[in-house]
């Protein structure tokens, strides 16, 4: 074979495998527009659901409403929860509860997020107060909180305080349990390293038990939004004169139980809205990382 041969030869040989590896990113790129396709359609499809159930069950909500198929007085109907929503709002008899509620909830979460993650940190930082709070975090969580309600309302008077405290009852004792539980499921391997090179604790937390932890204590956000607003709601039932919790306690006193609705419609709404906007936050923080 002549040099000039062998030259296309090994050219066409060159030429293949360069067509080869493209192929292959090819093929890995289409599969890559697949997955997120089916990703796509199933994020639709779960949605389509979800909205075809909640509207179904308002329909046959209205349905036996208008037909008198439920008592009305008690369980009223989606356009008359409506109408109550619409006639608060331009009344602007609602935007005080709503800003009240809102404000209360708002302050609990970020409090008992804050307090229950530097609570588990001292938790975490000294095994003996571990042990000897262990117990006492055990218990305070089994506690029911409504009866803890009043004592609060003698402590700090009957007003915003004692109802952000309540909220903080619930918030700050499932936020310390679930963070320093995570504290202590991180690998044990990544403490050794970091003792082998002569870490300290401070350099154990902050280099490995911190980050291994940041999705926990992220997603522990999530939880809170809800939990923040049982805690506000509980309090204002026993003490608010303004807020959604109080509309729902006034609305069963005058037996207006369409109020009593349309608040709980109010309160899902808002907390949808809280939740969305935490999943959001969560998402940006994580991708951060």
């Amino acid at each position: 074979m002549s040099r000039e041969e062998q030259r296309l030869d090994y050219l066409t040989d060159k030429d293949r495998h360069n067509r080869k590896g493209v192929d292959s990113q090819t093929w890995l790129a289409q599969k890559w527009q697949q997955h997120l396709l089916a990703k796509r359609r199933m994020k639709q499809g779960v949605f389509a659901v979800q909205a075809s159930i909640l509207l179904l069950c308002i329909l046959l909500w209205e349905i036996a409403g208008q037909l008198k198929w439920i008592d009305v007085l008690i369980f009223s109907y989606p356009s008359k929860v409506g109408q109550q929503i619409v006639k608060d709002i331009v009344s602007g008899e609602l935007w005080p509860h709503l800003a009240m509620t809102v404000s209360e909830t708002v302050v609990g979460f970020l409090l008992g997020t804050l307090i229950g993650t530097l609570l588990a940190v001292v938790i975490w930082w000294s095994p003996f107060l571990s042990k000897v709070l262990d117990p006492y975090m055990v218990v305070f969580n089994s506690m029911p909180k409504v009866a803890l309600g009043p004592i609060f309302i003698v402590l700090f008077g009957a007003g915003f305080t004692a109802i952000v405290v309540t909220t903080l009852s619930i918030t700050v004792i499932v936020t310390t349990l679930v963070v320093y539980t995570s504290f202590n499921e991180v690998d044990a391997n990544y403490t050794k390293v970091i003792r082998t090179f002569g870490g300290s604790r401070q350099d154990v937390f902050r280099k490995a038990i911190l980050p291994a932890s940041f999705p926990t204590i992220v997603s522990t956000l999530k939880v809170n939004v809800g939990m923040a607003w049982v805690g506000v709601i509980v309090g204002e039932f026993l003490v608010a004169k303004i807020g959604l919790g109080y509309l729902i306690v006034y609305g069963f006193q005058v037996f207006n139980f369409t109020l009593v609705l349309s608040s709980l419609v109010i309160i899902a709404l808002v907390a949808t809205a809280m939740y969305q906007f935490v999943v959001y936050i969560e998402r940006k923080l994580v991708r951060e990382r």
